[in-house]
């Protein structure tokens, strides 16, 4: 790798350790860089595969229309050109959508699913919320948007204790933000998803997680969805902010592999 084909696009992909596959999806920023501190724990037992959404990042910045739809449709053809049949699928906000569709459209490619700080359908804050980063970015631009979002994704107390860190991150993602029209595409695409009708058809195993402190993507919305997924366990942890995956790693870790170790076809 670390770039691979998908027939329209290459994607940015990174491989690590070997076993049953499972694909960490990361959320509207689309950075396979965001599950840094998955990999280690996870690539022990699992092969891993990440990779940067197409749009963003490494991968091809492709102008289009962007649908949660198409983003789904780039990992299957993703699963097919590394020729995996069948993967845990691990998703992060706009990862857990694309991990819904999933699980909704290609059953047989999804032995277990884990769908983190997501939602099933927008609301009136979900809208509010996303207008507005809208006109962050359109407004004022790259820097202020990404600098915007970091108060948005972890808690006040973690940024203060990793300021200098969370500043070497932003840098990053500011260095390699694609064009504003793609963002504000991919935006456009997470207020348009909506598929809660379908969700009753879930069949894999399936665990949510979220925080009671997340502020992108309230609690509320990870029982809605632990409520309309068939026999789906919930884990809520107390504090964490959207972005608990990186503010509580071990916690995450702790709660995630059991849960795939369980449902790994043997």
């Amino acid at each position: 790798m670390p770039r691979m084909s998908i027939g329209d696009c290459s994607l940015y992909v990174e491989r690590h350790g070997d076993g049953f596959p499972v694909l960490l999806i990361s959320g509207l920023s689309g950075h396979a860089a965001y599950w840094q501190a998955q990999v280690p724990a996870f690539s022990r037992e699992f092969g891993l595969v990440l990779h940067d959404h197409r749009g963003v990042g490494q991968s091809d910045h492709v102008k289009m229309s962007y649908t949660v739809d198409k983003m789904a449709a780039d990992v299957v053809a993703l699963m097919d050109a590394l020729e995996i049949e069948k993967a845990h699928i691990v998703g992060h906000s706009t990862g857990g959508a694309i991990a819904q569709i999933l699980a909704i459209e290609h059953p047989k490619r999804v032995a277990a699913l884990v769908i983190a700080a997501s939602w099933p359908k927008p609301d009136a804050y979900f809208r509010r919320e996303f207008m507005l980063r809208k006109e962050i970015l359109a407004g004022l631009g790259s820097t202020a948007y990404v600098q915007q979002a970091s108060l948005m994704l972890y808690p006040p107390a973690w940024v203060a204790e990793h300021n200098e860190a969370l500043r070497g991150y932003e840098a990053q993602m500011i260095a390699s933000f694609p064009p504003a029209e793609i963002m504000l595409s991919r935006i456009d695409a997470l207020m348009a998803f909506d598929r809660s009708k379908d969700l009753g058809k879930i069949k894999a195993p399936t665990l949510i997680v979220g925080a009671a402190d997340d502020l992108v993507v309230p609690a509320y919305h990870s029982e809605a969805l632990a409520r309309a997924i068939p026999d789906a366990e919930l884990k809520m942890f107390a504090a964490g902010g959207h972005a608990f995956t990186q503010v509580k790693p071990r916690d995450f870790n702790q709660a995630v592999l059991p849960f795939l170790e369980a449902h790994t076809p043997k």
